[in-house]
């Protein structure tokens, strides 16, 4: 009869049969060369031969056994037992067989019934020809059981049943693994399956990417997205590793949702930005200057045009154009008052000998200036000195009319010259016009004298 004994299949029988009687009763028909479990084809003896499970198998019996082979098979003994004399009438229990959780048969056996202990070989069932596994076909043929088909294994629920020649094998699909007899869920996502994000499902997983990344074909790494190929910055864009920068043209700035970018009021940065008015244009600024002015090289400063020499200007033939700053004006012709008389373009006169010009100033000397709006004092503006000097005689600088405002002095530098300061800020346009006179003092002979400068100061409107 065919027997299991922990887990394996041999052939016993009753009496000792000899061993080529043996082989040819447990070689499957139709098989050709091929031996039953626990014998191995010899191509030297052209035969099967036994096994030696106790030296192949790693740990074959466990505890306190001892593993006896047997022709075709083995068995675990207890060693109290092995080293007593044998007795063929002292019948032993062999361990109870339980379904394996991995490798499986048609169906269980039953607990051996007690027998001598004696070795065992292989015996052919009386009603069948095929080993264990096997059903004997109409042709005379073995053919496999499928346990797996028939639904006659013995897998766990969460197990997959896997056919194999005369038996089955009970295993996990994939995405689990075999843990105490149970196929439990394996958590890829805890072995680092997916580069950025991971997400464990029941005997699977899923990869995904973190903003600014896509998964590759592969289901598992991502690669970074180039966002501005789809242009979302209205200038430029700049693209980073999981993102990406916007920026913009000069005279813009981002907007709060960093992809706009929005003009910049760079007039309102500071009020000197220009020196007179400042223009916003998009994405720059234009600096303009007032009539009579230019916007110099730095496109920033106004310079003054000077229309006198540009000959952009009204004046006739006839008038002198004199230039300031921010404008122009055109003087008439110089006329003398009676009793003075012109002596050169700018010089009237008065003679000592006529009796009108006794208590006047000698000459009166025309000059003209300019001055621009606000400009920071104290400030030497103009100097006057005696080009007629007399053996003892001193000189006195004073401003004798025009001063109203008190925004002028004069400061003598030496006996013979003074300077006209301004003391005050003016605010223009404003024409004022100031008598210089110097007084003349010579007390050897008796003379007292005097000489005036005109002087004609225009004001700007603008502080430039």
């Amino acid at each position: 009869m065919l027997f299991e004994t922990r887990g394996f299949r041999f052939c016993s029988s009753a009496r000792m049969l000899a061993a080529l009687v043996f082989i040819l009763l447990c070689i499957q028909p139709g098989h050709g060369q091929t031996c039953t479990e626990g014998f191995a084809y010899d191509r030297r003896a052209r035969q099967c031969i036994d096994v030696d499970e106790c030296r192949t198998l790693p740990d074959a019996c466990r505890g306190d056994m001892r593993c006896v082979n047997q022709n075709g098979g083995y068995l675990c003994i207890p060693r109290n037992l092995y080293n007593q004399p044998f007795r063929p009438d002292a019948p032993i229990l062999p361990d109870p067989v339980y379904p394996d959780s991995s490798v499986g048969f048609a169906e269980p056996f039953p607990p051996v019934a007690p027998r001598s202990v004696e070795p065992s070989y292989p015996r052919v069932r009386s009603t069948a020809q095929c080993i264990l596994g096997y059903s004997p076909a109409e042709d005379g043929t073995c053919n496999d059981i499928d346990e797996c088909e028939t639904n006659s294994h013995h897998c766990n629920p969460t197990q997959v049943c896997i056919n194999t020649l005369g038996g089955y094998t009970c295993s996990c699909t994939e995405g689990y693994w075999l843990i105490g007899g149970q196929c439990q869920d394996i958590d890829e996502c805890r072995y680092g399956y997916c580069q950025q994000l991971c997400a464990n499902v029941p005997g699977s997983y899923s990869c995904s990417c973190n903003p600014g990344f896509i998964l590759n074909p592969d289901s598992r790494t991502c690669q970074d997205v180039d966002e501005c190929e789809d242009e979302p910055c209205s200038h430029g864009c700049f693209n980073t590793y999981g993102s990406f920068m916007c920026n913009c043209d000069e005279g813009f700035e981002l907007a709060s949702d960093g992809a706009t970018c929005i003009d910049l009021d760079e007039c309102s940065f500071s009020e000197f930005l220009c020196q007179h008015r400042c223009i916003n244009t998009p994405g720059s600024f234009n600096c303009i200057c007032p009539p009579g002015y230019y916007v110099y090289d730095d496109g920033r400063s106004c310079e003054d045009i000077n229309e006198c020499d540009t000959g952009n200007n009204t004046c006739t033939t006839a008038q002198v154009c004199f230039n300031f700053q921010g404008g122009y004006t055109c003087l008439n012709p110089l006329q003398c008052q009676l009793p003075y008389i012109e002596v050169s373009d700018n010089q009237c006169m008065c003679s000592a000998e006529n009796p009108a010009c006794r208590d006047k100033p000698f000459t009166v000397l025309y000059r003209h200036m300019d001055l621009s709006s606000g400009r920071s004092v104290p400030a030497d503006i103009f100097q006057m000195s005696a080009t007629t000097r007399y053996p003892g005689a001193f000189y006195i600088f004073q401003i004798k009319s025009g001063n109203e405002g008190r925004e002028f002095y004069m400061r003598q530098t030496s006996n013979v010259s003074a300077t006209l300061v301004l003391s005050r800020p003016i605010k223009g346009p404003k024409e004022v016009v100031l008598d210089l006179e110097m007084v003349t003092v010579n007390n050897v002979i008796n003379f007292r004298g005097s000489s005036i400068i005109r002087l004609t100061i225009f004001v700007s409107e603008h502080p430039f």
